[in-house]
């Protein structure tokens, strides 16, 4: 008999169904796994082992082969472990096949057979919805985060002895204590206010027609003016989430591997990357699982760039694609990985590398060469694309 079930390969913001097989042959005791698996998840053999044994199941003594379909498609992480456990445990009769072919498996196995909660869990229980899937089994600390997606039935187990018993097994329940993720604060006001900004008129005046008509802002300023305090202050005059935006974000929240709680967030994000960023730090990237990057957190918000110039300028120009299309694409040679890029752009410069020119009780002390050269360092195509630029 062969035991079938299914799960899901993320690729950026979009999933592939990967239907899992599991064959056991009478053949030399052994454990297989075929369909371009990486490192993360060829390791699952002996996690998958391990859980199956401390669960109170006895693995068969003969060659278990597991196919992950399609197989040219790349499978990356240790999601895929309960879709295989089950999938064993199927072949060898402890489960009903036919349970366990109506559902969908999500979660990494421990060696003691309980459930660890996986990153990317929202935008796989999407992909699941649009494939046509009803049910969806997740591990207990990922349940919340499964349930935010309308329409689906979400099944949360603490360990796969759980799982089993849910698909027909005639073992005894055995509690246990579940992992769980991080609690997540509930509130989404961060108390910051325009109103705290005092004088500064034209800076106000920009922020609110950048707020209004969803421009992006360049301030250039000596340290102290505000510019900060200014940028900090665009999310709370951005109108709430609709709830596909905010479902959008949560998902790239849960790719990045931040904690989401168990309701959508309804407020703009607000990302701030540090100048010492990389271009896959800002944009997404990585090799092997494409992670999103600091751009793509900040979807249907405002990223921030404190001292631009110390940007590298490679790093700065990534943005403007994503700036002109709304929309980060991460070229692989085996793959494209899509995220969305629809943000505010507030960049906040010095005026010089000293700080001071045009300051009012300080002098500057840089050249008229060592200025030009500074503010160089963001490009003219990438300025062409701010609407706003305001010296505070």
């Amino acid at each position: 008999m062969i035991g079938r079930t299914h799960s899901v390969s993320l690729l950026g913001m979009h999933g592939a169904v990967v239907e899992i097989e599991a064959d056991i042959s009478a053949q030399l005791p052994g454990f297989v796994l075929i369909g371009l698996p990486d490192a993360a998840l060829g390791e699952a053999k002996d996690r998958v082992r391990a859980a199956i044994a401390n669960a109170g199941f006895d693995l068969p003594h003969h060659k278990v082969t597991i196919n992950l379909s399609p197989a040219a498609l790349p499978k990356h992480g240790s999601g895929f472990d309960l879709g295989i456990a089950v999938a064993v445990l199927a072949a060898s009769g402890e489960v009903s096949a036919e349970s366990i072919d109506r559902v969908l498996h999500l979660g990494e196995l421990g060696l003691d057979g309980r459930l660890r909660p996986i990153t990317g869990v929202l935008p796989a229980v999407l992909a699941a919805h649009r494939a046509g899937f009803e049910t969806v089994m997740v591990p207990t600390g990922n349940s919340d985060e499964a349930a935010l997606v309308p329409g689906v039935r979400v099944v949360g187990v603490a360990s796969l002895r759980d799982a089993a018993i849910w698909h027909g097994s005639e073992a005894d329940p055995e509690p246990v204590e579940p992992i769980l993720r991080a609690a997540v604060s509930t509130s989404d006001d961060d108390g910051l206010d325009l109103a705290d900004v005092i004088g500064n008129e034209d800076a106000i005046e920009a922020m609110l027609v950048a707020a209004a008509g969803g421009h992006h802002v360049f301030l250039l300023g000596p340290p102290g003016a505000g510019k900060t305090m200014l940028a900090a202050r665009l999310p709370g005059l951005l109108p709430e989430l609709s709830p596909e935006h905010a479902l959008e974000v949560s998902s790239v929240r849960s790719l990045s591997g931040l904690p989401v709680g168990a309701t959508l967030s309804t407020r703009p994000p607000f990302e701030a990357p540090h100048h010492n960023s990389s271009s896959a730090a800002l944009v997404g990237g990585g090799s092997g699982l494409i992670r999103p990057g600091a751009a793509a957190r900040a979807a249907h918000g405002v990223l921030f760039l404190d001292e631009a110039p110390e940007f590298p300028s490679a790093v700065l120009d990534a943005l403007r694609q994503p700036l002109e299309s709304g929309v980060i694409s991460i070229h692989r040679a085996n793959a494209v990985a899509h995220f969305p890029g629809s943000f505010q752009l507030v960049m906040a410069a010095n005026p010089c590398p000293c700080g001071q020119s045009g300051a009012r009780d300080s002098e500057c002390t840089c050249t008229p060469f060592n200025r030009r050269r500074y503010l160089a360092r963001i490009s003219g195509p990438l300025l062409d694309r701010i609407d706003i630029q305001l010296r505070v």
